[in-house]
Protein backbone atom coordinates (compact mmCIF):
# COMPACT_ATOMS: atom_id res chain seq x y z
CA UNK A 1 0.00 0.00 0.00
CA UNK A 2 2.82 2.62 0.95
CA UNK A 3 4.64 1.34 -2.17
CA UNK A 4 1.57 2.62 -4.33
CA UNK A 5 1.18 5.97 -2.05
CA UNK A 6 4.72 6.77 -3.45
CA UNK A 7 3.70 5.86 -6.73
CA UNK A 8 1.10 8.13 -6.94
CA UNK A 9 2.99 11.14 -4.94
CA UNK A 10 5.74 10.60 -7.60
CA UNK A 11 3.12 10.77 -10.27
CA UNK A 12 1.37 13.66 -9.04
CA UNK A 13 3.68 15.82 -8.72
CA UNK A 14 3.34 16.57 -4.75
CA UNK A 15 7.34 15.27 -4.90
CA UNK A 16 10.08 17.42 -5.26
CA UNK A 17 12.78 16.33 -7.29
CA UNK A 18 16.35 17.52 -6.35
CA UNK A 19 18.99 14.97 -5.53
CA UNK A 20 21.59 13.17 -6.99
CA UNK A 21 25.30 12.01 -5.87
CA UNK A 22 27.98 14.23 -6.17
CA UNK A 23 32.06 13.13 -5.26
CA UNK A 24 33.01 15.56 -2.42
CA UNK A 25 36.34 15.55 -0.82
CA UNK A 26 36.69 12.01 -1.65
CA UNK A 27 33.35 11.35 -0.20
CA UNK A 28 30.41 10.67 -1.75
CA UNK A 29 27.21 12.31 -0.61
CA UNK A 30 23.69 12.35 -1.59
CA UNK A 31 21.16 14.80 -2.03
CA UNK A 32 17.73 13.91 -1.31
CA UNK A 33 15.92 17.52 -1.56
CA UNK A 34 17.04 19.65 1.01
CA UNK A 35 18.76 16.89 3.38
CA UNK A 36 22.46 15.28 2.61
CA UNK A 37 23.71 11.80 3.43
CA UNK A 38 27.28 10.34 3.18
CA UNK A 39 26.65 7.28 0.38
CA UNK A 40 28.91 4.41 -0.04
CA UNK A 41 28.57 1.09 -1.64
CA UNK A 42 30.62 -2.30 -1.38
CA UNK A 43 30.77 -4.98 -3.07
CA UNK A 44 32.46 -7.55 -0.12
CA UNK A 45 32.63 -10.59 -2.69
CA UNK A 46 34.22 -8.78 -5.23
CA UNK A 47 36.24 -6.18 -4.00
CA UNK A 48 36.51 -6.49 -0.40
CA UNK A 49 36.06 -3.14 1.65
CA UNK A 50 36.93 -0.90 -1.43
CA UNK A 51 33.73 1.95 -1.44
CA UNK A 52 32.09 2.89 -4.61
CA UNK A 53 29.81 6.55 -5.14
CA UNK A 54 28.47 5.36 -8.48
CA UNK A 55 29.01 2.67 -10.87
CA UNK A 56 29.73 -0.69 -9.19
CA UNK A 57 32.33 -3.41 -11.09
CA UNK A 58 31.01 -6.43 -10.65
CA UNK A 59 27.29 -8.27 -10.40
CA UNK A 60 26.75 -10.02 -7.17
CA UNK A 61 26.40 -9.09 -3.63
CA UNK A 62 26.30 -5.11 -2.90
CA UNK A 63 25.55 -3.32 0.26
CA UNK A 64 24.66 0.36 0.47
CA UNK A 65 25.02 3.05 3.03
CA UNK A 66 23.34 6.05 4.00
CA UNK A 67 24.81 7.90 6.87
CA UNK A 68 22.38 10.88 7.13
CA UNK A 69 23.96 14.10 7.95
CA UNK A 70 20.52 15.62 8.40
CA UNK A 71 18.96 15.38 12.17
CA UNK A 72 15.54 15.43 10.84
CA UNK A 73 15.78 12.89 8.65
CA UNK A 74 16.24 10.64 11.41
CA UNK A 75 12.30 11.28 11.99
CA UNK A 76 11.32 10.77 8.32
CA UNK A 77 10.27 7.55 6.31
CA UNK A 78 13.10 7.36 3.86
CA UNK A 79 12.77 4.10 1.16
CA UNK A 80 14.77 2.67 -1.25
CA UNK A 81 14.49 1.64 -5.03
CA UNK A 82 16.83 0.32 -7.72
CA UNK A 83 14.70 -0.39 -11.44
CA UNK A 84 16.35 -1.33 -14.74
CA UNK A 85 17.20 2.01 -16.95
CA UNK A 86 14.55 1.39 -19.60
CA UNK A 87 14.46 5.61 -20.41
CA UNK A 88 16.71 5.62 -23.15
CA UNK A 89 18.48 8.24 -21.29
CA UNK A 90 21.48 6.32 -19.73
CA UNK A 91 23.04 8.36 -17.23
CA UNK A 92 21.09 11.86 -18.22
CA UNK A 93 17.58 10.23 -16.82
CA UNK A 94 16.00 12.63 -14.25
CA UNK A 95 12.67 12.05 -12.38
CA UNK A 96 10.66 12.82 -15.54
CA UNK A 97 12.22 10.01 -17.58
CA UNK A 98 11.01 7.59 -14.34
CA UNK A 99 7.41 9.58 -13.95
CA UNK A 100 7.28 8.97 -17.75
CA UNK A 101 7.39 5.00 -17.19
CA UNK A 102 4.15 3.13 -17.73
CA UNK A 103 4.47 0.75 -15.13
CA UNK A 104 7.38 1.07 -12.35
CA UNK A 105 6.64 -1.99 -10.22
CA UNK A 106 7.82 -4.00 -14.06
CA UNK A 107 11.59 -2.30 -13.62
CA UNK A 108 11.95 -2.48 -9.96
CA UNK A 109 14.68 -5.03 -9.57
CA UNK A 110 14.24 -3.60 -5.58
CA UNK A 111 12.39 -1.96 -2.95
CA UNK A 112 13.05 -1.13 0.32
CA UNK A 113 9.96 0.07 2.08
CA UNK A 114 9.55 3.12 4.00
CA UNK A 115 11.47 3.35 7.41
CA UNK A 116 12.55 5.70 9.97
CA UNK A 117 15.97 5.01 11.14
CA UNK A 118 16.60 6.90 14.23
CA UNK A 119 20.13 5.90 14.11
CA UNK A 120 20.97 7.68 10.88
CA UNK A 121 22.11 4.86 9.33
CA UNK A 122 19.95 3.32 6.14
CA UNK A 123 21.24 0.11 5.13
CA UNK A 124 20.56 -1.71 2.37
CA UNK A 125 21.81 -5.33 0.97
CA UNK A 126 20.65 -6.67 -2.54
CA UNK A 127 22.58 -9.23 -5.22
CA UNK A 128 22.26 -7.59 -8.66
CA UNK A 129 22.19 -10.50 -10.82
CA UNK A 130 22.87 -9.04 -14.20
CA UNK A 131 25.22 -6.31 -15.51
CA UNK A 132 23.61 -2.90 -16.79
CA UNK A 133 22.03 0.11 -16.53
CA UNK A 134 20.30 0.88 -13.48
CA UNK A 135 18.77 3.77 -11.51
CA UNK A 136 18.76 4.20 -7.60
CA UNK A 137 15.74 6.34 -6.50
CA UNK A 138 15.59 7.58 -2.72
CA UNK A 139 12.71 9.30 -1.18
CA UNK A 140 12.14 10.85 2.04
CA UNK A 141 9.48 12.85 3.69
CA UNK A 142 9.52 15.94 5.72
CA UNK A 143 9.02 16.55 9.25
CA UNK A 144 5.84 18.32 9.01
CA UNK A 145 3.67 18.72 5.75
CA UNK A 146 3.06 16.03 3.30
CA UNK A 147 6.15 17.13 1.14
CA UNK A 148 8.17 13.98 -0.31
CA UNK A 149 11.65 14.29 -1.57
CA UNK A 150 13.12 12.73 -4.39
CA UNK A 151 16.89 11.55 -5.44
CA UNK A 152 17.33 9.77 -8.49
CA UNK A 153 20.89 8.63 -9.32
CA UNK A 154 21.73 6.46 -12.91
CA UNK A 155 24.62 3.54 -13.02
CA UNK A 156 25.61 1.14 -14.07
CA UNK A 157 26.90 -2.49 -12.89
CA UNK A 158 29.44 -4.54 -14.14
CA UNK A 159 30.69 -1.94 -16.76
CA UNK A 160 30.84 1.76 -17.17
CA UNK A 161 29.70 2.33 -20.89
CA UNK A 162 32.49 3.49 -23.52
CA UNK A 163 36.09 3.24 -21.96
CA UNK A 164 36.91 6.79 -22.37
CA UNK A 165 40.38 6.24 -21.49
CA UNK A 166 41.12 3.87 -24.05
CA UNK A 167 38.97 5.55 -26.58
CA UNK A 168 41.40 8.88 -25.72
CA UNK A 169 44.63 6.92 -26.14
CA UNK A 170 43.41 5.14 -29.55
CA UNK A 171 42.89 8.92 -30.82
CA UNK A 172 46.40 10.25 -29.59
CA UNK A 173 47.91 7.64 -31.27
CA UNK A 174 46.33 7.73 -34.45
CA UNK A 175 46.60 11.63 -34.13
CA UNK A 176 50.27 11.06 -33.47
CA UNK A 177 50.82 8.70 -36.70
CA UNK A 178 48.85 10.60 -39.03
CA UNK A 179 50.95 13.75 -37.72
CA UNK A 180 54.31 11.68 -38.41
CA UNK A 181 53.19 10.24 -42.11
CA UNK A 182 52.48 13.83 -42.95
CA UNK A 183 56.24 14.93 -41.95
CA UNK A 184 57.21 12.12 -43.80
CA UNK A 185 55.94 13.11 -47.08
CA UNK A 186 56.40 16.67 -46.60
CA UNK A 187 60.25 16.23 -45.82
CA UNK A 188 60.31 13.72 -48.95
CA UNK A 189 59.27 15.96 -51.51
CA UNK A 190 61.78 16.57 -54.30
CA UNK A 191 63.06 20.10 -54.00
CA UNK A 192 62.53 22.86 -56.63
CA UNK A 193 65.26 24.74 -58.00
CA UNK A 194 64.92 28.68 -59.97
CA UNK A 195 67.11 27.86 -62.69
Amino acid sequence: MRSFALLLLLVSGVAEAGGGLVLQNDTCIITIGFYEAHFTAYQPQSSGDEEFCENLPARGETVVVLDYLHRSLKEVPVDYRIIRNTTGKGEFARLADIEALPDLGAVTVFYKQPAVQQDGRFLVEFTFAEEGEYIGIVTAGHPVNDKVYVSVFPFTVGRSGLPWGWFGFAVAVLLGAGLLLSMKHIGARPVETNA
